[in-house]
């Protein structure tokens, strides 16, 4: 064909799956994804098949070639504050996707102050915070950080959304436990599984070798709304995850290796800092094409240049000024980057 197809910009408009549209037109949905993709073409027959099951006129499933595509400028926020007080200013249900990666001790100077006869709901009853346990939990700063950027995350998440977290042993099980608290939906737990980890030299322990990633939404049981690309997940492959064959369902176990190349680094780095490749997987099962997505914990900018390489509008916290200076080098420079290449 002498067209683009543009069906999965014309899918999400209408709020219908690439599965949808394979199990209506008895198609794989092997098939679709490479639709969406542009890496085959459906004959113009199929395109008026789409076109009368989305309710729309066939010339908007296809582009001219000759013609540029439309794409839409991306913004970023970089913010130099206390992440707790920046979420409180933020817009409830206004943001697509939420990835965090953050610190495994305290990191908030945030002023804590629980009503302690307030109830809060979780593991099927209510936690009176004058009991014992919450006595415990509440003296522990990671807990109490923890529940409170994860009550705001809930409030500023849209139903449709979902959270992202990188966790640790060192702060899994708070998660998991705040998340229940708060009637957050666990979806998933992925294991990192990073190839090349650093050895453990005291010969004491176990080679770290993975890092844990909850992927979460605010709907519950009753309410699993959140945006999910199957076709996009079975689709991919790349040649650095021994364990993903493309064509197969994607597992909860994502082999990664823990390489930063130069152009991530060439501005500075942080303790902490993801391979890109990480957050790009993670946009690519959830991210949505001019959509809003949060970073409340920036670091030295991984996550955000992710959003914006995808075509998100992205906004970071991050309250060290030396990583600041670096993500904003490194969000500059892939913005330009992107202006480029938009035609």
């Amino acid at each position: 064909m002498a067209n683009l197809n543009r069906i999965k910009l014309v899918l999400v408009e209408k709020n219908k799956t690439g599965k949808w549209l394979a199990d209506e037109l008895g198609k794989t949905s092997c098939t679709i994804s490479k639709w969406c993709q542009n890496t085959i073409q459906p004959d113009l027959k199929t395109l008026n098949e789409i076109a009368d099951l989305l309710g729309v006129d066939v010339t908007e499933l296809i582009v001219s070639k000759n013609k540029k595509v439309e794409k839409k400028a991306v913004q970023y926020n970089l913010i130099n504050q206390d992440v707790l007080e920046g979420l409180k200013a933020l817009e409830s249900d206004s943001f697509d996707l939420c990835i965090v990666d953050p610190p495994y001790g305290a990191s908030s100077k945030h002023n804590w102050n629980y009503d302690k006869k307030e109830k809060i709901a979780g593991f099927g009853g209510e936690w009176n915070l004058e009991n014992e346990a919450w006595d415990l939990l509440s003296q522990n700063d990671s807990f109490l950080n923890t529940f409170a950027w994860l009550k705001e995350l809930k409030r500023i998440i849209k139903l449709e959304g979902s959270i992202w977290i990188h966790a640790t042993y060192h702060n899994s099980g708070f998660v998991n436990v705040c998340c229940q608290l708060l009637g957050l939906e666990i979806i998933n737990e992925i294991a990192w599984y990073k190839r090349n980890s650093f050895p453990n030299l005291s010969g004491r322990r176990l080679t770290a070798s993975h890092e844990t990633i909850l992927w979460i939404h605010k709907g519950g049981e009753k309410k699993r709304k959140y945006f999910f690309n199957y076709e996009t997940s079975k689709a991919f492959y790349s040649s650095s995850d021994l364990l993903k064959e493309a064509g197969k369902q994607m597992r909860t176990v994502w082999d990664i290796p823990n390489n930063k190349s130069k152009e991530e680094m060439k501005f500075g780095s942080h303790p902490t800092q993801k391979p890109l490749k990480v957050s790009e997987r993670i946009l690519a099962l959830c991210g949505v094409e001019g959509g809003n997505l949060l970073v409340p914990f920036a670091g030295s900018g991984t996550e955000m240049i992710a959003g914006l390489n995808f075509g998100m509008n992205v906004t970071g916290f991050e309250i060290e000024k030396e990583y600041i200076d670096i993500a904003q080098k490194r969000l500059e420079d892939a913005l330009q980057k992107k202006q480029y290449s938009l035609f």
